[in-house]
């Protein structure tokens, strides 16, 4: 357990994982700062972040600021004077008074073995590329995106058919765990500065909605990996008969035929496998348009697909 006064800034589970810890760890959070309250659902009920929730657990104190931009929270850093920010899928870029505030810097836990995927979507755009294997770095924050020095990574495996969902719940808990390390080599003096090679970045952008679509002319890992890398959320999409569907659960199958993209070559309780430019997919679960999500099972006792039906 380190003395160092911390504010945290993180918004989604992932971050609410650290926050945890540090919670856990008794770490003298002096403030979170999160994401502003959104309306969802049919009643528009208003829901606060994951991040907000764990803070309101713990009784820290919650700030939610619009912008950080022209000096917005210039008084709250003076009021809290934290020793170090940590900031974890906060959701917005930290200017350089903010940057510049701290005696031992701003430091960020990363969803990726940097300098590779730096940028809004590591973790899914690992999974998405078919790697296998991806990591967490605990870093300082520099102005760039995701440019500064890093101090400690750790890997982890990723299996040939694990979703981002999988993925991202074990790299969030990774990265708590190093976060914890992180800070106290911090206080200690002992944390390293290692510069990232710039020739070796590559940019993990925001997932587009035009990317979620399927394209079933490609070969079948492609598509298995869009499916499973966009597994739970966003979800890749396709049309099952010209409706649109969600499709989730995949496996790469084998098959030669000569079947059009995107036709059925085998329709069981166990699955649909659907050929593909290369080889097939098997799709266990499908969300229709306005339903909730089925197993295939379902989707052939409810009438819902057939062996003559086509994704598109």
């Amino acid at each position: 357990m380190s003395k160092l006064r911390i504010l945290f800034m993180g918004t989604p589970d992932f971050a609410e994982c650290s926050l945890r810890a540090l919670a856990k760890n008794g770490e003298n959070v002096v403030g979170v700062i999160t994401g502003e309250d959104k309306m969802k659902g049919r009643g528009m009920k208003v829901t606060f972040s994951e991040v907000k929730e764990c803070a309101l657990e713990f009784g820290f104190p919650v700030f939610q600021p619009q912008t950080l931009k022209d000096g917005a929270i210039s008084e709250l850093l003076s009021e809290l004077c934290p020793d170090i920010i940590v900031v974890v899928a906060y959701g917005k870029l930290l200017p350089e008074y903010v940057l510049n505030f701290p005696k031992f810097g701003c430091v960020n836990v990363h969803g990726s073995l940097l300098p590779e995927y730096r940028g809004a979507a590591p973790i899914q755009r690992a999974v998405l590329d078919g790697k296998s294997v991806t990591g967490v770095t605990t870093m300082y924050m520099a102005k760039g995106l995701d440019t500064g020095d890093m101090i400690y990574s750790e890997s982890i495996s990723i299996g040939q058919n694990e979703t981002v969902g999988s993925v991202w719940d074990r790299l969030a808990d990774t990265g708590a765990k190093l976060l914890i390390k992180t800070l106290d080599d911090i206080e200690n003096g002992i944390a390293p500065r290692v510069p990232q090679d710039d020739a070796l970045a590559t940019h993990a952008a925001k997932i587009e909605k035009e990317e979620r679509k399927i394209d079933f002319s490609l070969d079948a890992l492609c598509v298995h990996n869009k499916i499973r890398g966009m597994s739970p959320f966003p979800a890749a999409h396709a049309f099952l008969d010209g409706e649109p569907a969600k499709l989730y659960d995949s496996t790469v199958e084998e098959y030669c035929g000569e079947k059009v993209p995107g036709s059925i070559v085998k329709l069981d309780a166990d699955g649909v496998v659907i050929a593909c430019g290369k080889k097939a997919v098997k799709v266990r679960t499908i969300k229709p348009e306005g339903s909730k999500a089925l197993s295939v099972k379902d989707l052939i006792n409810g009438r819902k697909i057939t062996p003559d039906s086509i994704f598109s």
